[in-house]
């Protein structure tokens, strides 16, 4: 039986090689779950438990290799390879994503572009020139790609999802104020600041409520 992951577990992965990359960039080259934990706020016990999803590292009393564990995870998470990104939609926020130089270092690759307006058609963003949205499909097809980045209005997001999907991409970064459906095989992951602002003003709320500093 396959041992299920849970997914707040997978979304820490990254955190801890970032984390683990800083401190080889240190010249550390060793470091124990309590150091880990204070640069992350998270408890040693915790990352200890996260790590034993994926079998055994490091020893007790000794700590973690850091270039050891830090190949381990990215080969975990699959970042010892290239990937392939398809972005659609090059307005304001499109130009930003495409222009974001934090991507290639990382393996990831943006290979295409589309959006739907005459005017941006033709135009070149970072060496990529923009296609016409309705090429889409076509290219897909003929041009496999890993990832799907969606930076299109709400409106228009659960199509453009869908030929993503249709097209057989199977990993999603929506960027549009909306939660799109897709098949449980497809992984989304929802990126909206207006959001994660709101919750923030909770915290703020309840602090002004109970008076606390």
């Amino acid at each position: 039986m396959t041992l299920e992951i849970p997914e707040v577990v997978i979304n820490r992965l990254p955190v801890y090689a970032r984390a683990l990359a800083a401190l080889a960039m240190d010249g550390e080259t060793v470091v124990s779950s309590q150091t880990l934990g204070e640069r992350l706020d998270v408890t040693p016990a915790q990352i200890r438990k996260d790590l034993s999803y994926f079998g055994r590292f490091g020893k007790q009393g000794r700590g973690y290799n850091v270039l050891g564990l830090l190949a381990k995870l990215r080969e975990i998470l699959g970042l010892d390879r290239k990937w392939q990104v398809a972005l659609v939609g090059v307005g304001r926020l499109g130009q930003a994503i495409a222009e974001y130089g934090g991507f290639e270092p990382q393996g990831f690759q943006i290979v295409a572009v589309f959006d739907s307006d005459p005017a941006a058609v033709g135009t070149t963003v970072n060496e990529v020139v923009v296609r016409d949205s309705e090429e889409l499909d076509t290219f897909l097809r003929q041009n496999p790609v890993d990832i799907g980045v969606v930076a299109v209005p709400a409106h228009a997001a659960q199509q453009v999802v869908d030929r993503l999907v249709n097209a057989g991409i199977r990993a999603i970064l929506n960027y549009a104020p909306m939660m799109p459906h897709v098949p449980l095989d497809v992984a989304v992951r929802n990126i909206d600041p207006v959001l994660a602002m709101q919750s923030m003003t909770f915290y703020i709320k309840r602090q002004d409520l109970t008076g606390a500093k």
